[in-house]
């Protein structure tokens, strides 16, 4: 029972941190520091991943008018603009698909600690006051999904790429930075961030599932569909909060939260524990 209690907590901290720009990760690793999920270390590595398949359905069922491409009220027809939403989709992912799968456990061994999860929540905190006070006054270029070029996906996708590679800095809040440099609009790069999350999280699962070898325990199986659960329930509201809030504001509030984030990380790792 003390397990699944955990697992609730975590599946909270995912639903709302994959989808605000603040790291999952860091929000993972400093919290499993206090609560210490019991289970064994393969299955924990595979649970912060495949979690995220909760938080993904929650885009899928809010936006499935925005995302899927077939109608079939009257007769069937294809949504052209959709068809071309997703081909850029799968040109920004191709950087960070590339190197993950390359280069998927190197990456774990030199980046997954705590010290480089600090410094990208600093850095990228940093930037994201930065380019919000380089774009105050300024109108975007983008301001509509249909307007997002294809240049424009690969230079998101490779800001995805610097996520991939560097846990904390946050894949949304990365993808989102990368979009405001370039000019578009909060709300489509909040948007296009959501998506782009779709085959990212499905394939960053699937190749955790697989090293895991699919040998779950009925227990197991329990305390991930758990958190999964409740990822799911709490991003709704999550994405919800970030779209309302993204039509008034600014995104320095959270660059700040992750400068005060990163520093605590620091600090508690290298004068408390």
């Amino acid at each position: 029972m003390v397990e699944i209690l955990k697992a609730i907590v975590l599946g909270i901290i995912e639903g709302i941190t994959e989808w605000l720009p603040i790291s999952s990760t860091g929000h993972m690793i400093l919290v499993d520091e206090f609560l210490k999920l019991g289970m064994s270390d393969a299955f924990k590595e595979m649970f912060f991943v495949v979690i995220q398949l909760g938080a993904i359905m929650a885009v899928v069922v809010l936006y499935w008018n925005k995302i899927f491409p077939f109608s079939f009220d009257k007769k069937p027809f294809v949504k052209k603009n959709i068809i071309i939403m997703w081909i850029k989709i799968v040109i920004a992912c191709i950087p960070a698909a590339v190197i993950g799968l390359a280069f998927d456990d190197e990456i774990n061994a030199l980046f997954y600690n705590f010290q480089t999860v600090a410094i990208m929540l600093i850095v990228f905190g940093i930037l994201f006051i930065v380019v919000e006070n380089y774009n105050k006054g300024r109108r975007p270029k983008v301001s509509d999904m249909d307007n997002l070029t294809y240049k424009m996906a690969i230079i998101i996708g490779l800001f995805q790429l610097i996520a991939a590679i560097f846990p904390g800095t946050s894949r949304s809040g990365a993808t989102i930075l990368g979009a405001l440099l370039i000019s578009v609009s909060r709300e489509v790069a909040a948007e296009f961030t959501f998506f782009l999350a779709i085959p990212v999280m499905f394939g960053a699962s699937l190749l955790k599932l697989v090293k895991f070898g699919f040998a779950f325990t009925s227990y197991e199986l329990l305390v991930l569909g758990v958190g999964m659960v409740v990822a799911f329930l709490v991003s709704v509201w999550s994405i919800k909060f970030l779209v309302g809030y993204i039509k008034k504001h600014d995104f320095k509030p959270f660059g700040y939260y992750r400068i005060v984030l990163g520093i605590i990380l620091l600090g508690y790792f290298f004068f408390i524990k």
